[in-house]
């Protein structure tokens, strides 16, 4: 065979062209599947970023803002926001369990504890939000090399079954439609690998926004109860945090 046409042969187009529906099917499942991950970490680590860059101003700004004026700022917060979504479940507890006092329905319901329950299920759906597509990246990367393999396996049945029936058994016949077969394998891995990095940088960050939920959930149940402004245990936490990452 002429060097030129053996390169033009042992190619991964003409590997999806001589493959069958099954080759194709597989082809077509890893491509969609790295089409989700990218979108799913593109769109995830976006929202994470933009978190974590506006977080300390809204929770600071809100802090120092008048009582009045606070639900306001808050509900002119977008819509991904977390900490004002907190912020504000809670006030609408407090007016909620004050109202229900009022009327005597609530009485053996202390506020702490009905606030705290309130709190804890925002904490809960901002958690959700933040998890969305975790689960299918961590799928991705655990089954695309696997899926990847099988296309090879099946690709190389093929190429033999080829072979075999040719009765052509020179190294050049063997290598191209093998060779062509294990690209299946390179791509599982190409697809596998940006979702397991991915999804590890993904679970790193939002541990960190999740802890600063619970240190800002603290501050409001002890404000709302009490009063009075409390020293931010979430301050604390970013300071320890910024401790640890500097030891």
């Amino acid at each position: 065979m002429h060097p030129t046409e053996a390169l033009t042969t042992m190619s991964f187009a003409n590997f999806l062209h001589q493959t069958d529906a099954v080759g194709l099917f597989v082809f077509g499942l890893l491509v969609v599947m790295s089409i989700v991950s990218w979108y799913f970490i593109i769109l995830k680590a976006a929202r994470v970023v933009r978190i974590r860059m506006r977080s300390h101003h809204v929770v600071t700004t809100f802090w120092k803002t008048p009582t009045d004026q606070a639900l306001g700022y808050l509900e002119q917060q977008p819509d991904w926001e977390p900490f004002s979504k907190i912020a504000i479940d809670g006030e609408f507890a407090m007016a909620h369990h004050d109202r229900l006092t009022e009327e005597r329905v609530a009485g053996t319901l202390h506020r702490a504890e009905f606030l705290d329950r309130s709190l804890r299920s925002s904490i809960n759906r901002e958690t959700e939000r933040l998890e969305t597509g975790l689960t299918f990246l961590a799928t991705v990367g655990s089954t695309a090399p696997f899926v990847g393999l099988f296309g090879t396996v099946w690709g190389i049945f093929h190429a033999l079954v080829r072979i075999g029936a040719s009765g052509e058994t020179s190294l050049d016949q063997v290598a191209g439609p093998v060779g062509e077969a294990l690209i299946m394998t390179a791509l599982g891995l190409a697809v596998a690998v940006p979702a397991v990095i991915g999804y590890n940088l993904l679970v790193r960050n939002n541990r960190v926004i999740i802890a600063s939920f619970h240190a800002f959930a603290e501050d409001l149940l002890a404000y709302l109860t009490t009063g009075a402004r409390v020293p931010s245990s979430m301050d604390h936490h970013r300071a320890h945090r910024l401790q640890q990452q500097t030891a």
